[in-house]
C-alpha cells in the first residue's frame, strides 16, 4: 500500500470514520486511498474553515475525533478561526495538513510557507511526518495527543512524496484516553468549605455541562448547601431545557458578570478556568471573580468532571436526590411582530426533544437562551472562542456524529456570512439541519460594543460599517442556490408555521427570520 493507504488506515482502525476535507494537489493521494478504505467517510466541504468547524461539532458530540484534511499552509490558514474554537473547547481533532514534497520544498514554490508556526496558534499537538516508513506511527501519535487527556487540536503535516511513496509497515493502536478522578485531597477541602460557608460557588465547564448526572449531582449540592452554580463561557456543550438542573453560563459583558458572582468567597472549578472578559474595558476588571473570594480547583481540564460532582453529593450530608420543579413548556407566541422574544418563544414550544443547537445567534443570545430553559431536552454547542463562523460548520458535524437527532442552527444573519458554504454540504449530504437565520441587518453586537467602548457616537461613515445592507442579503435565495429549500418569516405566525414544518419534516431547510 502506498503512505496515503497507510496513515488512512490507521486513522480507521482507531475509530476515526469522518473526514471533512477541502483538498489540493498535494493531498490527492490521500483522496485516492478512500476507495480502498470502506470504514472511513469523506465529506466535501467548500472551504477549509468548514472542515474545521464541522470536525469540532463532531467531536463535541461524540467526545472523538473526525479528521479535517487540508490544502498546504494556506488551507490551514482558512482553517485557523474554527480550530481557534475547538482549541477553547478542548475538542479532539485531528487536522491533516498536506506539505509540498520533501524535494520541492528547497524551492520556495508559491504555495510554501511554516506550516507548523500556523499550526502552533491552535494545536496541542504537532507531528510531521518524517519518512514513509513512519507515516502510521505519526499518524497514531497524533491521535493520541488529541485525545490527550486533556484532548485538543492534533496537527499531523504530510509530504507529498511520503504519501505516493510504497510502505507495508505495522498500523499502530491508539490506547483508549482514560481521564483521571479528581485527588481525594479536593473533595475533603469542598466538603469543609461547604459545611461552614454558604457563599461558595462552582464553575462548570467541559463535560460537567453535558452530562445529566453531574447536573443532578449539581442539583443536589445547591440544594444541600445553597452552593451556586455556573456555566464555563467556553464549554463545549451544554445541557439545557425544563428537565436538567439550571446551571447559569457566566454573562458575557464583565458588569454583568460581576453582579452574577457578587457575594461569593469560594469558588471552585470543575473542568473550567477562572472566567475573563472577552475585551479590556477601561476601569473595569479582566476578571469578574469578587476581590478576596478564594479559587480551588475540583476537577481540572482533562479529569473526571462528572465523577467528582457525583462523588461531592454522595458525600456531603442533606444531598439526598430531590425532585425538581420543572418548568411548565411554553406556548407558541401569539401572531404578530417577528421580535427575538416571539421567535424563542415559538421556538422553545416547538423544539423536539434532544435536538442539538448550534449557537451562533450573538447579539439575540440571551433573551432566546431565556426561552429555552422552559424547552424540552436538548444539547446546546455555543461559540466558545468567540471566533464567529462556527455556527453552521459545527451544526454539519453535529447531524453527521448524530444522525438520529435534529439539529438547529441559530445564526446571524452577519456570522452565517463567514461559512455560508456549509449549507452545500448540509444538501449533499442531505442533513437534518434546520437553519434558522436571525436577521436583523446589522452587525448589532458592534452597536452595543461602540456605546461600551466609549467610542464617539457612529456617524454615517462608521454606521455604514455596522449595516449590513446596500444590498440586503437574501437568504432565501443564498440557500436555494446551494440546494437547501428556504423560507423567509415576516410575522410570528409565519415563523411558528414554517417552524413546524421545518421539524416535521427531515432533511436540510433554512428560515430566513425578519426581526
Amino acid at each position: 500500500m502506498t503512505g496515503a493507504e497507510c496513515l488512512l488506515r490507521t486513522l480507521a482502525d482507531n475509530g476515526v470514520r469522518v473526514c471533512f476535507m477541502n483538498p489540493g494537489t498535494s493531498e490527492m493521494h490521500l483522496v485516492a486511498a478512500l476507495d480502498r478504505i470502506p470504514q472511513l467517510r469523506g465529506i466535501l466541504c467548500l472551504q477549509e474553515a468548514v472542515c474545521a468547524g464541522a470536525a469540532d461539532g463532531y467531536a463535541r458530540m461524540t467526545g472523538f475525533p473526525a479528521a479535517a484534511l487540508l490544502h498546504l499552509g494556506p488551507g490551514l490558514g482558512n482553517a485557523l478561526s474554527n480550530l481557534h474554537n475547538a482549541r477553547k473547547a478542548r475538542s479532539p481533532v485531528v487536522a491533516l495538513v498536506g506539505e509540498h514534497a520533501t524535494t520541492h520544498l528547497r524551492h520556495d514554490a508559491p504555495l510554501s510557507s511554516d506550516i507548523a508556526a500556523f499550526a502552533r496558534t491552535v494545536s496541542r499537538h504537532i507531528v510531521t511526518v518524517p519518512g514513509v516508513d513512519a507515516i502510521g506511527a505519526a499518524a497514531a501519535e497524533v491521535i493520541a495527543g488529541a485525545l490527550g487527556p486533556p484532548s485538543g487540536v492534533g496537527t499531523l503535516i504530510i509530504p507529498a512524496d511520503f504519501s505516493w511513496s510504497p510502505s507495508n509497515f505495522p498500523l499502530p493502536r491508539v490506547p483508549a484516553a482514560v481521564r483521571p478522578a479528581p485527588e481525594p485531597s479536593r473533595l475533603e477541602q469542598a466538603l469543609k468549605v461547604l459545611a461552614s460557608d454558604a457563599r461558595a460557588g462552582f464553575i462548570l465547564g467541559g463535560s460537567a455541562l453535558a452530562d445529566h448526572g453531574a447536573l443532578a449531582a449539581a442539583g443536589r449540592i445547591a440544594d444541600a448547601r445553597g452552593a451556586r452554580f455556573f456555566g464555563d463561557r467556553t464549554a463545549p456543550r451544554n445541557r439545557s431545557g425544563r428537565e436538567d438542573f439550571w446551571v447559569r453560563r457566566v454573562p458575557y459583558f464583565p458588569e454583568d458578570a460581576g453582579l452574577a458572582l457578587a457575594g461569593l468567597t469560594h469558588l471552585f472549578f470543575v473542568e473550567a478556568q477562572v472566567p475573563v472578559s472577552f475585551f479590556g474595558y477601561a476601569n473595569t476588571p479582566a476578571s469578574p471573580v469578587p476581590e478576596g473570594c478564594a479559587l480551588s480547583t475540583l476537577a481540572a481540564p482533562g479529569e473526571d468532571g462528572p465523577a467528582a460532582l457525583k462523588m461531592l453529593a454522595d458525600e456531603l450530608p442533606g444531598s439526598e436526590l430531590r425532585p425538581r420543579v420543572l418548568y411548565a413548556p411554553p406556548a407558541v407566541a401569539a401572531d404578530g411582530p417577528l421580535t427575538v422574544d416571539a421567535l424563542g418563544r415559538t421556538l422553545a414550544a416547538l423544539l423536539p426533544a434532544e435536538t442539538i443547537i448550534s449557537d451562533e445567534m450573538i447579539s439575540s443570545r440571551e433573551p432566546v437562551l431565556a426561552h429555552l430553559l422552559h424547552a424540552a431536552p436538548h444539547d446546546q454547542l455555543p461559540v466558545t472562542g468567540g471566533s464567529i463562523g462556527q455556527g453552521l460548520p459545527v451544526a454539519v458535524g453535529a447531524a453527521v456524529a448524530c444522525p438520529a437527532r435534529k439539529v438547529c442552527a441559530l445564526e446571524a444573519d452577519g456570522s452565517a456570512m463567514y461559512s455560508l458554504q456549509a449549507l452545500w454540504t448540509m444538501a449533499r449530504e442531505n442533513l437534518d439541519v434546520v437553519t434558522i437565520v436571525f436577521a436583523n441587518r446589522r452587525y448589532r453586537i458592534l452597536d452595543i460594543e461602540m456605546r461600551r467602548t466609549g467610542a464617539a457616537a457612529a456617524g454615517p461613515k462608521a454606521d455604514a460599517m455596522l449595516a449590513l445592507d446596500r444590498p440586503e442579503l437574501d437568504f432565501v435565495r443564498l440557500a436555494q442556490g446551494m440546494g437547501v429549500r428556504a423560507t423567509r418569516a415576516v410575522t410570528a405566525g409565519e415563523f411558528a408555521a414554517q417552524l413546524r414544518l421545518a421539524f416535521a419534516h427531515s432533511g436540510p431547510c433554512l428560515i430566513e427570520a425578519m426581526l
